[in-house]
C-alpha cells in the first residue's frame, strides 16, 4: 500500500500532512472537491503530520527563493527525512511546484507528484490551514504572508538606479517621435514662409536653419546690409548669407501681411524649441548609455544601440538574445513574409543604420552584417553582467569590426580574438579600479560633509540646551522673591483679623520726619532679609490671657512705628492715658478762668 503525503509550504512554514489511500482519494475527486470548503469533511480525508515553522523572516525568505528556484532547503530536506517513512518506494508526496518535485525526487528519492487531485487538496489546505495547526491564527498567518511577500518582491526588484534601461527606452522613443514632428513641422514652416520668400527653400536645406531664418528675416524687404553679420551667425557661412541678401532684394513671392508674420514667426519659434529640446534630449542619452551599456554604445553608437535596447524591452532580454537574432532585430515583417514566400530572409535589421554595414560593399554587407550581430550581443552580454560597466571592451571590439572589415576588402589577417580580449580584460581592470577608486572618494566626500552637519546640528542643539536652564532659573526667581515679601504682610492681616486678639489702635498718628521715615526703611530691609516665617494659623495662636494678647499686639506694632511713638499696649494702659489728657484739659480751663 502507498502512502500519499502532501507537502504545503507557507510564509510561516512548512506543513506534511497525511491522506488516505492513494486508490480512494484518486476515485474520490468530485468528493475532494466538495469537502474542501467544509472543514468537518476535510479533516477525515487530511491529517497534520508535522510542521516545521520558520525560525526568522529572513529563513522564511532564504526558503521562499530556494523553493522558486526549484532547490531543496535544508529545513525542507530535515523535515522530509524525519517525518517520511524510510521505505521510499512505498511513499507517494504530492507538491504544487514540479521544479521542487523534480529536486526532492532526485536529491531524496521520493516519488512526487502534481496536480488533478493533489491541487484540489492543496487549495483546501491552504484555506483551513490556520484550523490544522495549533496555535495559528488567521490574522498572523496573513501578516506573515504580507511580510513575506514584501521581502520576496523587494530581493527580487533590487537594482542599480543609475543602471535603469527604462529611461533608455523611453528617450530613444521620445527622440524618434520628436524627428517625426520636427520634419513635420518645418515642412509647414517651409510651404508657409514659401508664399513671401520662396527662394531661401533652395538656399538653405536644413530645417531648423530655416525655422531660425523665417523667425529672423520676417518681411523680405525690411532686410539690409546692416541684418548681414546676423545672417552670417545664424547660417554659418558668408556665401550662404550674401545670397539671402541678394535673392531677398529680386524675390518673385508675394507681399504679407504683419498678422501673418506674427503667426509664422510664433510656429517658427516653436519649431526651433523643440529641435533644441531634441538636442537636449540627445545629449541626455548618451549620458544614459555611458551608464547602462556603454561597450554597446561603443561599439555600434548610441542611438543604434538605445534602439536595439527598445525593441528588445531591456538590456537584459537583449543579452539573452542570439546573435542571429540581433541580426535580424527589427526586421520582423520582412523575416515572415520571406518564410511565407519562401523567399530571401533579410540579412540585417536595426543594425543597419551603423557604419559599418554602409562602408561595406553591397557583397559583404551580409557577411559583416553577421560579424556585427555577434559583437554586439557579446557586448551587450558584458554590460548587462558586469559589476562596474566599461567601454573598454566595446571599443576592442569595435576595433575588430574595423579589422574584419579592412580584411574584407584588402585581405589583411585580423587579430585572434583570444589575444584581444586578453588586452581587453587587462585594461578592463585597470579602469574598473580607477572608476571604483573615484566611487571611494566621493563616498568620503558625501560622508565628511554629513558629518559636519551632524556636528553643527548637535552643537546647535546643545546651545539650545544650555540657554534654557538660565531661562528657568530666572523664571524661577521671580515667584521666590513675591514668596518673602508675602510673609511680612500675612501676620499683620492674621494679627489684624483676628477677632480672639483684642488690642487698642492709637487715636492719633504723629507725623514722621524724615529721619525716621529713613529708620523706618532699614528696619523693613533688614525685616525682608530675614528668612521666612511660617503663616501661624489661628489655631495655633489661640491666646487665652487678654495680657498676653495685648502684649503681642503691642510687640506686633512695634515692628511698624518707631520707638518715639507712643503705643498703646493694653486697654488698662489707654484708660490711663486718656483720664489724664482730661485732667490736664480741666486744670488748663480752670486757669483761664
Amino acid at each position: 500500500m502507498v502512502l500519499l503525503h502532501v507537502l504545503f509550504e507557507h510564509a510561516v512554514g512548512y506543513a506534511l500532512l497525511a491522506l488516505k489511500e492513494v486508490e480512494e482519494i484518486s476515485l474520490l475527486q468530485p468528493q475532494v472537491e466538495e469537502s474542501v470548503l467544509n472543514l468537518g469533511k476535510f479533516h477525515n480525508i487530511v491529517r497534520l503530520v508535522a510542521f516545521c515553522p520558520f525560525a526568522s523572516s529572513q529563513v522564511a525568505l532564504e526558503n521562499a527563493n530556494a523553493v522558486s528556484e526549484g532547490v531543496v532547503h535544508e529545513d525542507l530536506r530535515l523535515l522530509l527525512e524525519t517525518h517520511l517513512p524510510s521505505k521510499k518506494k512505498k511513499v507517494l508526496l504530492g507538491v504544487g511546484d514540479p521544479k521542487i518535485g523534480a529536486a526532492i525526487q532526485e536529491e531524496l528519492g521520493y516519488n512526487c507528484q502534481t496536480g488533478g487531485v493533489i491541487a484540489e487538496i492543496l487549495r483546501g489546505v491552504r484555506l483551513h490551514f490556520h484550523n490544522l495547526v495549533k496555535g495559528l491564527t488567521d490574522l498572523s498567518a496573513c501578516k506573515a504572508q504580507l511580510g513575506l511577500g514584501h521581502s520576496y518582491s523587494r530581493a527580487k526588484v533590487k537594482f542599480n538606479v543609475n543602471r535603469v534601461d527604462n529611461m533608455i527606452i523611453q528617450s530613444i522613443s521620445l527622440l524618434d517621435q520628436l524627428d517625426k514632428d520636427i520634419n513635420t513641422f518645418s515642412m509647414r514652416v517651409r510651404e508657409w514662409y514659401g508664399y513671401h520668400f520662396p527662394e531661401l527653400v533652395k538656399i538653405i536645406n536644413d530645417n531648423a536653419t530655416y525655422c531660425r531664418l523665417a523667425q529672423f528675416i520676417g518681411n523680405r524687404r525690411e532686410l539690409n546690409e546692416e541684418k548681414l553679420e546676423k545672417l552670417e551667425e545664424l547660417t554659418m557661412d558668408g556665401a550662404k548669407a550674401k545670397a539671402i541678401l541678394d535673392a531677398s532684394r529680386s524675390s518673385m513671392g508675394m507681399d504679407i501681411s504683419a498678422i501673418d508674420l506674427i503667426n509664422i514667426e510664433s510656429f517658427s519659434s516653436r519649431v526651433v524649441s523643440l529641435s533644441e529640446y531634441r538636442q537636449s534630449l540627445h545629449t541626455y542619452l548618451r549620458s544614459k548609455m555611458s551608464q547602462v551599456a556603454p561597450s554597446l554604445s561603443a561599439l555600434i553608437g548610441e542611438a543604434v544601440g538605445a534602439r536595439l535596447i527598445a525593441h528588445a524591452g531591456s538590456l537584459t532580454n537583449l543579452a539573452k538574445y542570439p546573435a542571429s537574432t540581433v541580426q535580424i532585430l527589427g526586421a520582423e515583417k520582412a523575416l515572415f513574409r520571406a518564410l511565407k514566400t519562401r523567399g530571401n530572409t533579410p540579412k540585417y535589421g536595426l543594425i543597419f543604420h551603423s557604419t559599418f554595414i554602409g562602408r561595406a560593399a553591397a557583397k559583404n554587407k551580409g557577411r559583416i552584417s553577421r560579424y556585427l550581430a555577434n559583437k554586439c550581443s557579446i557586448a551587450s552580454r558584458i554590460d548587462c553582467f558586469s559589476e562596474v560597466p566599461t567601454s573598454v571592451f566595446g571599443e576592442k571590439l569595435r576595433e575588430q569590426v574595423e579589422e574584419r572589415l579592412s580584411f574584407y576588402e584588402t585581405g589583411e589577417i585580423p587579430r585572434k580574438n583570444l589575444d584581444v580580449m586578453k588586452e581587453a580584460m587587462v585594461q578592463a581592470e585597470e579602469a574598473a579600479a580607477e572608476i571604483t577608486r573615484k566611487l571611494e572618494k566621493q563616498e568620503k566626500k558625501r560622508l565628511k560633509k554629513e558629518k559636519k552637519r551632524l556636528a553643527a546640528l548637535a552643537l546647535a542643539s546643545s546651545e539650545n540646551s544650555s540657554s534654557t536652564p538660565e531661562e528657568c532659573e530666572e523664571t524661577s526667581e521671580k515667584p521666590k522673591k513675591k514668596k518673602k515679601q508675602k510673609p511680612q504682610e500675612v501676620p499683620q492681616e492674621n494679627g489684624m483679623e483676628d477677632p480672639s486678639i483684642p488690642f487698642s489702635k492709637p487715636k492719633k498718628k504723629k507725623s514722621f520726619s524724615k529721619e525716621e521715615l529713613s529708620s523706618d526703611l532699614e528696619e523693613t530691609a533688614g525685616s525682608t532679609s530675614l528668612p521666612k516665617r511660617k503663616k501661624s494659623s489661628p489655631k495655633e495662636e489661640t491666646v487665652n490671657d487678654p495680657e498676653e494678647a495685648g502684649h503681642r499686639s503691642g510687640s506686633k506694632k512695634k515692628r511698624k512705628f518707631s520707638k518715639e511713638e507712643p503705643v498703646s499696649s493694653g486697654p488698662e494702659e489707654a484708660a490711663g492715658k486718656s483720664s489724664s489728657k482730661k485732667k490736664k484739659k480741666f486744670h488748663k480751663a480752670s486757669q483761664e478762668d
